[in-house]
């Protein structure tokens, strides 16, 4: 049977209760309050503070570009990397100013970084201004949390539990106008690699039922939204603890017999779940987009043993050639990890081979960052900081000369965009992207935005297409 992970309904709508009592509150004030929420790090964190945002607006909250004039500040957290960390702690650093101005302010800092117990106790002992920290566990009580801190008698307040997570189902969402909606399908994960914080910051995985989620998806198309992203750490294992015998590919068909003119997509996709079946799936919805996502992290099968990846360097070939088989036209990304501990010179060639034979048509990439708490990080590691970004300016060298390649190809073809934006350019500007996920930048009138069009490539550059609507 499955777990139940549900939040309990009762909380919830307690939660509603303490939302409806601060809107009431704030109705009285003489000027709407402003709330600004900060987000790092992953889609999934996007679709946290979408939910935080939609919180903040039932609770009667306007919302602000500007953080020194925001009532509320919230600061969505990401711990995949010391560089994020690093920028996150510098941005609260500087709100101690705005706080000076307004002793009134109310600072949260909340998400990923603020999970570990070592990040919480830093943000407690240095940055004495902040008045509300949370972790990802504890997104479903942020109206509770936040209404603690409101009263006359303020005491700071810290909400960073240990739990395997829950599923809250009927938070509000306030999603920014556009094209683009995100949609998580599922939360944590199971993996433990060996590098990755994720699972203890995330906890277990846990699926959404099926149906809420294709109720959620049908008000996203309503809403008029063209590319939904649905959202997990690893997709592939979507339904697993449900034990309904559905999968993540029963997902994305039931989503594609929506009505409407759509895209879905989908990230992230762990290489030793796919399976012949999703591509299979991918290829037969007419919505499904021709792309994915594929982490592979490193080429050598050592490395990836290390890792806790699951999978080989000749595994990982063999399905990416089954994915090109059923899908001819996929576009194909991933992700490196540059420097992981004890990675050779030699065992870096393989990564450079993987690049070679697959072909990508961009990369993510990282050089090793060590999380506190992880396997990798007290692995040893005779190599300099120096070794590590000598290959990884080999690998940004050889992946933007395939980039490059490979969107020169796509000069003097038709293909069909969504156009999602301006660029601020007067020659190109409007942005648009393929199915596939390439970014075409077009000239026309801005009431093409959300509108699908057929678009003759122009020119590329490594980075992007150029192209004129037909």
């Amino acid at each position: 049977m499955k777990r139940n992970m549900d939040a309990p309904q009762i909380d919830l709508m307690r939660q509603s209760e303490i939302m409806a009592r601060i809107a009431q509150r704030n109705g009285s004030r003489p000027e709407r309050p402003a709330a600004f929420v900060d987000t790092y790090g992953c889609q999934q964190n996007e679709a946290d503070s979408e939910r935080i945002r939609g919180m903040l607006s039932k609770m009667g909250y306007a919302f602000t570009n500007d953080e020194s004039s925001a009532d509320v500040v919230v600061i969505n957290t990401c711990a995949v990397r010391e560089h994020a960390e690093m920028r996150v702690l510098g941005n609260i650093g500087a709100l101690s100013h705005a706080k000076k101005a307004n002793r009134d302010m109310v600072i949260a800092v909340c998400g990923c970084m603020v999970q570990q117990e070592h990040m919480a106790e830093k943000i407690k002992k240095s940055y004495p201004y902040v008045d509300l920290v949370f972790g990802t566990h504890e997104l479903p009580r942020f109206p509770e949390l936040l209404e603690s801190v409101l009263k006359p008698n303020r005491k700071r307040v810290f909400a960073v539990t240990s739990s395997d997570g829950e599923i809250a189902e009927g938070l509000p969402v306030h999603r920014d106008r556009g094209v683009k909606a995100w949609l998580p399908v599922m939360y944590g994960c199971n993996n433990f690699c060996s590098y990755c914080v994720v699972p203890y910051v995330r906890g277990r995985e846990r699926s959404r039922m099926p149906e809420s989620i294709v109720e959620e998806a049908k008000s996203i198309v309503l809403e008029g939204y063209k590319d939904i992203t649905l959202l997990g750490q690893n997709v592939n294992s979507y339904g697993r603890d449900l034990n309904r015998g559905v999968d993540f590919s029963y997902l994305i068909e039931e989503i594609d017999k929506i009505d409407g003119d759509f895209i879905i997509r989908f990230m992230t996709s762990h290489p030793k779940d796919a399976t012949r079946r999703l591509f299979e799936t991918m290829a037969g919805c007419r919505k499904a987009a021709p792309h994915i996502h594929l982490p592979f992290q490193a080429g050598n099968d050592r490395v990836l043993k290390a890792m806790n990846r699951g999978y080989t360097k000749n595994g990982y070939l063999e399905l990416v050639a089954e994915a090109k088989e059923v899908i001819p036209d996929i576009v194909l990304t991933s992700d490196v990890i540059v420097g992981f501990p004890g990675e050779t010179d030699e065992e870096f060639e393989d990564t450079l081979d993987v690049l070679k034979k697959v072909r990508f048509d961009s990369l993510f990439t990282f050089i090793y960052s060590p999380r506190k708490g992880t396997p990798a990080a007290g692995m040893p590691d005779p190599f300099t900081r120096e070794d590590k970004q000598r290959r990884f300016d080999r690998l940004l060298e050889l992946q933007y000369a395939i980039s490059a390649e490979k969107h020169a190809e796509y000069v003097g073809r038709t293909v069909r965009v969504l156009v999602d934006g301006e660029t601020g350019d007067e020659k190109a500007n409007l942005s648009s992207r393929t199915a596939g996920g390439r970014l075409v930048h077009i000239r026309g009138d801005a009431d093409n935005i959300g509108k699908f069009k057929d678009v003759k490539i122009t020119g590329s550059t490594t980075w992007a297409l150029f192209g004129e609507i037909v």
